[in-house]
């Protein structure tokens, strides 16, 4: 087989069709010359879950800096990767912008720390998880037309949210053990949670994955938790800086870290490329159907940076991810996390009274998912100031 190599003017026949789409839960005629995926990520973009995002932390907390970066300037770093991935194997580029914008929209204030926090106070009413909160948020949560609540987004891109890291089940058989977030989905079974995600949402994936791992490597490296010389060791990484040193010897650091992080990242796509050109060759698959339904993921890396990636991995884990600094300040948010909950569920008059009308009295499972959408919602430095002004006398005594 030849594989498909697209100009502008063509498709791949494995590329999603917004044309061909499988709709919307609430059929919606299109008013404008844009596809339906094209409106998916104009409604993603003007969302207030995605504004908030500037607010939330990647590693570093919101407050820490403003040069550190957000859960918004990584998506939309995702989007970029995403995009140009898709235009090279010739995949709808607006359906993969929209899936790599939309990814993190549920997650917490604080990270994984403020996840894991709300994760484990949710436990005994149905638990957390962010992928979840991100389908409720698009779905329901979102109040913004007067024709249905959440974005009204196609088959495809609700799907690409629900499975971007993989089938979500082995089996249908086994849809009872999904988190409730996605049980209380409206039709989530007809999202197919046991088969991979069309192409697109798994270019998303991949350029995520590219862009967290050099990104992390930039913060930490300017936030000074670990040097360039610390990092020469490790595989892939420290021959990339070894490169740059040695094409411009006399170059600033600011500018090796730059020049460093930009090749990593052109030879970790290149790297995807050869791989899921290779998996299309062996696959040859004649439409999205085909690519969800198929043993593997057709969208990867291949074993060989795998094998190389893992050091890498194991570095940042223990270099910056546990780092005491970083641990001092997760330290702190997921106290900030479980004892914001901790009072509201116990006191919902606590809540903002449009919120409060849909409680259902204390620690009631009604109740507690109201609590968890309100923090799951909150921005850093929002989450903070609740925690000041309900743990801190002197806000009320004028102290």
């Amino acid at each position: 087989m030849t594989v498909f190599k697209p100009t502008r003017q063509t498709r791949a026949p494995y590329a999603s069709d917004p044309y061909n789409a499988r709709g919307r839960a609430i059929p919606q005629p299109s008013k404008s010359e844009r596809s339906p995926f094209q409106r998916d990520k104009d409604r993603i973009i003007h969302s207030s879950a995605f504004r908030r995002l500037k607010g939330k932390t990647q590693v570093f907390v919101a407050h820490e800096g403003d040069y550190y970066r957000t859960r918004l300037t990584h998506s939309i770093e995702v989007s970029q990767i995403a995009r140009s991935i898709s235009r090279v194997l010739g995949l709808d580029e607006d359906l993969a912008e929209c899936l790599a914008l939309a990814h993190d929209l549920g997650h917490t204030p604080f990270g994984h720390s403020g996840e894991d926090a709300l994760s484990k106070a949710m436990a005994p009413y149905g638990g957390f998880d962010h992928n979840a909160q991100t389908l409720r948020i698009v779905t329901h949560l979102e109040s913004r037309y007067a024709e249905f609540d959440g974005l009204n987004l196609t088959w495809e891109t609700l799907e690409g949210i629900a499975k971007h890291n993989g089938p979500v089940v082995v089996r249908e058989a086994d849809y009872k053990t999904l988190p409730w977030a996605l049980r209380a989905i409206p039709d989530y079974q007809g999202l197919e949670l046991h088969t991979y995600a069309g192409p697109e949402a798994q270019v998303a994936a991949i350029s995520d994955d590219i862009a967290y791992i050099n990104h992390d490597i930039d913060d930490g490296l300017r936030a000074g938790l670990f040097s360039v010389e610390d990092i020469m060791d490790v595989p892939f990484v420290g021959e990339a800086f070894a490169d740059v040193r040695c094409r411009y010897p006399d170059i600033s650091r600011d500018r090796m870290i730059h020049e460093a992080v930009r090749d990593m990242i052109g030879y970790m796509v290149a790297d995807v490329l050869a791989e899921t050109r290779r998996r299309l060759d062996k696959h040859d698959p004649q439409s999205p159907d085909d690519i969800r339904h198929l043993p593997e993921a057709i969208c990867e890396f291949s074993a060989e940076f795998r094998e190389k990636e893992r050091p890498l991995r194991k570095f940042l884990m223990t270099r910056m991810y546990r780092h005491y600094l970083v641990n001092r300040m997760m330290g702190q948010a997921s106290r900030v996390v479980e004892e914001l909950f901790g009072l509201v569920i116990s006191d919902p008059s606590l809540l903002p009274t449009e919120v409060q009308l849909n409680c259902a009295g204390s620690h009631t499972p009604e109740t507690a998912r109201v609590v968890c959408d309100y923090i799951a919602s909150m921005t850093d430095n929002f989450a903070i100031t609740e925690h000041r002004k309900l743990f801190t006398a002197t806000v009320y005594l004028g102290g």
